[in-house]
C-alpha cells in the first residue's frame, strides 16, 4: 500500500468516526420550540369502550351547550429529547428553537415516568381549576365532588369518585377550597367524620387522617382524595385532552372555553384566538413557561389574538411574530372583558 493511500486513510478514519458519533451518539441536550395547538371548540379522538371515538374537547351534559364559532386554541411547547450532536447543532442554528441542558427539563433525580406523571397530575388539577373558575364566573352554585381516591390514602374504601361532600366533622363544606381548608387544619392521626351524598343518598363515614406526604406540611392531615367543584344544578363538563399534553398552562383557555360553551353569545366573534396561562379556582391567571414558543405556534395555526398572563408580557413582546395581538390578562373576568373589546373592534389591554 502506498504512503499516499495510508496518509489518506489516516485522515479519513477520524473524520468517519466523528461523523458516526455526530449522527448516532446522543448528547445531554433538549430542543424546545413551538408545539401543537388544540382548538378547545373542536374534537379529539379518544380510546372508548367500543374502540377509538371522536368526542368534543369540552363536553357538556346536564344542559344544552351553546354554539361556538371561530377557534380558541390551547398551545404547547414541543420538547425534543435524545438528540444526536448533529440534531442538536441543527436545532441550535434554528432561530425558532432553543437548545438547553437536559437537566433543566428532566431533573436527574426524577425519571421520565415520574415527570410524565407529575405533568398529568398538573393537567388534571388545571382542568378542575378551569371548571371551578368558569362556574364561579357564571354564578353557578357549586358543591365539592370527589374526583379521585388514592388507593393507599385515608379515604380509600370509604369514599369513591363521584361522591359529593357535604360536611367535615359536622361543619358544612360548600366547595373544594372549604374541604381543603377543613382537612389541612387538622393533624395526622386525628379522626374525622365526613358527610357525603352518593346516588342521591346522604351518608357519613369516619377515617383517620394521614400525613400530607413528603412534599406537604407534615403537620397537616391528608384524606388522600382529589376534590373538585361541580355545579349543584346538574351541569357537568368533561374535558377530553390528548394524554400526551401535560402541565398546568392550559387552565386559562379551558376556563374561557367552558364559559363560552355555557353562556349565550359568540365569545370570539368567529375570530381565531389562542392563549396560555394557569388559573386558580377564584379566576386568578398565573404565568407559564415557553410563552414565545406558544405565541409562534398560535400564529402558525392562524390565530390573530393571544391571551397572555400579565407576568409573561415582558417576555412575550421579545420578537413576536407579526399579525397577532398580545392581549394582557390577569383574571378570567379580565380575559372575558378583553375578548369582548377585541371582537367588537375596541382596544383591549395589550402587552408592551
Amino acid at each position: 500500500m502506498s504512503r499516499r493511500l495510508l496518509t489518506l486513510l489516516a485522515a479519513l478514519v477520524p473524520a468517519v468516526l466523528l461523523l458516526v458519533l455526530a449522527t448516532s451518539a446522543t448528547v445531554p441536550l433538549v430542543a424546545m420550540g413551538p408545539g401543537p395547538t388544540y382548538d378547545t371548540f373542536g374534537e379529539v379522538r379518544v380510546e372508548g369502550e367500543d374502540g377509538v371515538e371522536t368526542v368534543p374537547i369540552i363536553e357538556v351534559s346536564g344542559r344544552e351547550a351553546d354554539e361556538t364559532s371561530g377557534a380558541l386554541r390551547m398551545t404547547t411547547v414541543a420538547v425534543r429529547d435524545n438528540l444526536t450532536l448533529l440534531e442538536a447543532t441543527r436545532f441550535w442554528l434554528d432561530p425558532v428553537q432553543v437548545v438547553v441542558p437536559r437537566d433543566q427539563v428532566f431533573p436527574p433525580e426524577r425519571s421520565r415516568d415520574e415527570v410524565r406523571e407529575s405533568n398529568a397530575a398538573e393537567m388534571m388539577g388545571s382542568e378542575n381549576s378551569a371548571e371551578a373558575a368558569a362556574y364561579r364566573y357564571l354564578g353557578i352554585p357549586m358543591q365539592p365532588r370527589v374526583e379521585g381516591v388514592d388507593p393507599e390514602g385515608a379515604a380509600a374504601g370509604r369514599l369513591r369518585e363521584g361522591d359529593v361532600l357535604t360536611s367535615i366533622d359536622g361543619e358544612r363544606v360548600s366547595d373544594a377550597t372549604a374541604v381543603v381548608e377543613q382537612v389541612s387544619a387538622r393533624r395526622p392521626g386525628e379522626e374525622v367524620s365526613i358527610g357525603f351524598t352518593r346516588d342521591g343518598r346522604e351518608e357519613t363515614t369516619t377515617t383517620t387522617l394521614q400525613p400530607a406526604g413528603p412534599d406537604g406540611d407534615p403537620d397537616q392531615g391528608r384524606l388522600g382524595i382529589l376534590v373538585g367543584d361541580t355545579p349543584a344544578d346538574g351541569t357537568d363538563v368533561d374535558i377530553n385532552i390528548d394524554p400526551n399534553v401535560g402541565g398546568p398552562s392550559a387552565g386559562l383557555v379551558l376556563a374561557v372555553a367552558i364559559v363560552d360553551k355555557l353562556s349565550p353569545g359568540e365569545l370570539t366573534g368567529g375570530a381565531e384566538v389562542a392563549g396560555s396561562g394557569t388559573i386558580r379556582p377564584d379566576g386568578t391567571v398565573g404565568p407559564i413557561g415557553g410563552i414565545t414558543h406558544k405565541i409562534r405556534a398560535a400564529r402558525e395555526a392562524g390565530a390573530t389574538e393571544f391571551l397572555v398572563p400579565s407576568a409573561n408580557c415582558a417576555e412575550a413582546v421579545q420578537d413576536p411574530p407579526g399579525g397577532i395581538r398580545l392581549i394582557e390578562v390577569d383574571t378570567l373576568r379580565g380575559a372575558m372583558e378583553a375578548l369582548g373589546e377585541a371582537v367588537s373592534g375596541g382596544q383591549p389591554p395589550t402587552c408592551g
